[in-house]
């Protein structure tokens, strides 16, 4: 069937990883950026997750109340059946979990990711085929230009003023999608009189 992928606020929401080695590591690294509040149960711990900033490290054995009140759970651990009790665990209790190597104990997977501010695209082949995955990760990220973080924070900052002038929605579609098209014909962000062109239907003035 696949797998639907949800976009998930992580903001300040309560994360476990079993494990404390390098897969254990990747996945840290994979969700710090979106702002969880994350923490790492294992009885070793390696030293590059205890560099992480922005984790809560417990060097202990993993204990059964652990993943009470936690958003998700990710089972990174070296030991399969320990992996496989934590991910009982979070189904008993309607968590979702994420067990390394394990596509039928998990409820939710990791995508192959390409993050550039607020972009997040992400790309998952079911667990069919992680290289294929990679490899589609790297043409996207190819293919984004160098200036899209400045470009999507700079139509953000245009919603105000967009929504107050334009109240009916699919006027509103057209002028955001004609100020997406000035600015990736531009490469970078429009000028205030480049915007305001678009705004009064002239055509601005690219260089």
């Amino acid at each position: 069937m696949g797998y639907f992928p949800f976009f998930v606020d992580l903001e300040g929401r309560p994360g476990l990883i079993v494990g404390g080695g390098t897969v254990a590591l990747r996945k840290a690294e994979k969700l710090l950026p979106y702002g969880p509040r994350l923490t790492v149960v294992a009885p070793g711990l390696s030293p590059c997750l205890k560099e992480l900033v922005g984790l809560h490290l417990e060097q202990r054995p993993f204990r059964a109340e652990d993943v009470e009140g936690m958003a998700f759970v990710v089972a990174a651990s070296d030991d399969l059946a320990l992996n496989r009790e934590v991910a009982g665990l979070c189904r008993e209790r309607g968590i979702p979990v994420n067990v390394v190597d394990d596509r039928e104990a998990c409820t939710f997977l990791f995508p192959a990711l390409v993050k550039r501010g607020a972009l997040s695209v992400g790309i998952s082949t079911g667990g069919s085929s992680p290289t294929a995955a990679i490899w589609l990760k790297e043409q996207v990220a190819a293919l984004l230009p160098e200036e899209i973080e400045g470009l999507l924070s700079w139509l953000e900052g245009q919603r105000t003023l967009i929504k107050a002038r334009y109240p009916e929605e699919q006027v509103r579609a057209r002028v955001f999608s004609s100020l997406f098209s000035a600015c990736m014909a531009a490469g970078r962000p429009l000028t205030e009189g480049e915007r305001e062109n678009i705004l009064e239907g002239r055509e601005p003035a690219c260089q």
